[in-house]
Formats: C-alpha cells, structure tokens, sequence
C-alpha cells in the first residue's frame, strides 16, 4: 500500500506536463523548496532548477540526482468551438493516436475531454474533437491521454499513474533530498530537475553547455526506463551503465555498483538500451555521469509496444505502472551513493595490476 512518503510521488505523477511546459512541476517544486528553510533553488537560463542545501561547506565533490520534469503530451496550437489542433511532443508510435481519448487543460486546471480525430506522424500534429465547445482552453494549452480514474492509483504494490517518466524521478530525487539535508554527512547532496527531456535531452544539454552544475560534480541520471524480460518491475532499481545511445562513466558507474553490493541493497545492474536518458548528454559535455532507473511499465503510455509492433496486437493506451518497493529501494540507493562513493575503490586497472603482479610468473 501507498503511505504518507509517496504523497509527493501521487501528487506530482498527476500533474500535466510536456516539454517546455513544465510550469506545474516547476511551481509544484519551488513551493517544496520554500516550505524548507534550509534549501536553495537556482533557475538556469533554460528554466531547470538546481536544489541544494544552503551555505553547503563540503570538501567533497557534489553528488547530483538528475531528473526531468516532462512527460510526452500535447500543446495546443487552435481551438475553434470543439476542434483542437495541437502538436505531439515526445515519442509515442502513431498507432496509439487513433481514436485515443484526450483531455486539456486550461488556465484553472479544469479539464477538456476529447478524442483525437486525425493524427499526422511527420508533423506530428493531431486534430482533437473536444466532447464540448470552449473558449477558455487557450493556445500553449497542455493536453494528455485520459483514463478512467479506477485504472489509476495503487494496485498490490504497483502505481499506475498517467505519467511515471520522468515524474517518479523527480518524486525520488526530492524524497532523497529531503532526507539528506538533515544530515551533515550529506549536504554535497543535490538535485536537478531539467526541461524538455522527451524533445531531445534538451534541458540536460543546456545545463552541461551552460555550467548549471559545478564541473567535479557527480551526477546520478534518474529515469523510468522501459521494462524488458531480464529488468522486471520489481527486481530493485537498476544501476543503468548505458542506454540506447552511450555507455556511461565505468569509474562512477562501477563506484555505485559497489556501494549497492556492499550495502546489500537490492538491486540490478542493466544496459536498459530502450532509449536514451540524460547521463548521455552530461557525459558528452564532460561530465562524470551515471544512471540510476526504475524498470517501467507501459512505457510512454503505450501497452504491449512489441505487440504492436509484430502486428499482432492492437495499440492501446494505459497508464505507467513502476512498484513501489522499487521507488523506495531508489531513494535508498541515491543516499547510499551520495555517502559511498567516495569511501569505495573500483579502480579497475589498479585490480588488473595487482593480479598482474601475482600471476604474470605464468607468462614466462
């Protein structure tokens, strides 16, 4: 069952988001920060927010937890009595679009039901047919898939949520945060929530090219990463060495493995390749990044992808489903990193040398 700790997980996978508007994730997170005395928020230039704990004097090197604040959606362009056109933003197959039921929201976060009518992969612009005229749904509008309210919430352990990614991220970095502030130990903590990851990594690009975060930091990617066979939802979260894209930083990648073995944490340690995820971008700038995920369920809303995509099953919408005890173990692991890394060895060539050094006799 759900507890008072995942009220923030609740509220904050509800809330509609796409890439660029982010303003209710935003102002969900700077009113978190301003209940807390002892925590800063700095915006960027590009909108992502740097959380950290104030008057932080630390002779260790930042550790900082990643996470993005969108979610694939639509954003309104025009609106003429019950016809919407609006533009797709983020990556879902375009067989998820037909006949899928909508709802926008405007301005008062009242709710527009509709169903898409047309959808135009290449432009990726759909026309909606709202169940009712409006004139109060304006442009820059946020729309989402819609589901029945008892498809949602906690089922066994499970939470099925209109958007998990990244927003079960964001849930998990500030949970962990919210621990770590109180603790001494721990105030090289931070987190870093960033913009319009589904369009591109965007934010992440701007915040390594733009120097948001200090260069010695450490930085732990965040995700809700598609679920496979061999990456079960509810095997632990995932130590994520690379994505579709990069392998990410070996040193830091293998440092966090090895506090989660020797803390007996559960957990996994995968490539998770079905996308790529913000570590990639921070490691191409020249940041020491790794990632840390959730095996994720119903990935970008769309069920049984490789069904559909053998032709053998129709496309349909469902929410994001992520466990709980998952969720719990990733907070966990963050503060378990953030204290660890620096006191555990994975110099992998100092390892090599040393068996070097013993064995080489059966060269000769």
């Amino acid at each position: 069952m759900a507890t008072a700790r995942h009220r923030w997980l609740l509220d904050l996978t509800h809330l509609p988001t796409t890439s660029g508007r982010e303003d209710r994730v935003v102002e969900w997170a700077n009113s978190w920060v301003e209940r807390r005395e002892d925590l800063k928020v700095n915006a960027d230039a590009a909108g992502n927010l740097l959380i950290t704990v104030k008057g932080r004097k630390s002779k260790t090197a930042p550790v900082i937890a990643a996470a993005h604040m969108d979610h694939p959606g639509f954003v309104v362009e025009s609106v003429r009595g019950r016809d919407v056109t609006a533009r797709f933003r983020g990556g879902v197959m375009a067989e998820y679009f037909e006949d899928a039921a909508v709802e926008f929201f405007d301005a008062r976060d009242g709710r527009h039901p509709g169903k898409v009518v047309s959808y135009d992969a290449s432009s990726k612009q759909a026309v909606v047919q709202l169940q009712s005229p409006t004139s109060i749904l304006g442009l820059g509008a946020i729309g989402r898939w819609r589901f029945a309210p008892p498809k949602l919430g906690v089922k066994r352990g499970l939470l099925h949520a209109p958007a998990c990614d990244d927003l079960a991220g964001v849930a998990a970095a500030l949970t962990a945060l919210d621990q770590a502030r109180k603790k001494p130990e721990l105030r090289h903590f931070g987190v870093l929530l960033t913009r319009a990851e589904e369009e591109g990594l965007l934010g992440a690009i701007a915040a390594a090219r733009d120097g948001t975060c200090p260069d010695d930091a450490r930085l732990l990617s965040i995700e809700m990463s598609r679920s496979f066979a061999d990456s079960p939802i509810g095997g632990g979260p995932i130590v994520r060495v690379g994505d579709h894209s990069s392998v990410f930083d070996s040193e830091l990648t293998n440092q966090v493995a090895a506090v989660a073995k020797d803390a007996k944490l559960v957990h996994q340690r995968k490539l998770m390749d079905g996308g790529s995820c913000e570590a990639t971008a921070f490691g191409a700038y020249g940041l020491s990044a790794t990632g840390l995920c959730l095996a994720l369920g119903n990935y970008h809303n769309m069920a049984d992808i490789d069904g559909v995509k053998a032709g053998t099953a129709k496309a349909v919408l469902a929410p994001e489903v992520i466990s709980l005890e998952d969720f719990d173990g990733l907070v966990g692991l963050m503060l378990a990193a953030a204290k660890g890394i620096d006191e555990v060895s994975s110099d992998l060539r100092a390892r090599l040398d040393e068996n070097f050094a013993t064995h080489s006799h059966l060269l000769d």
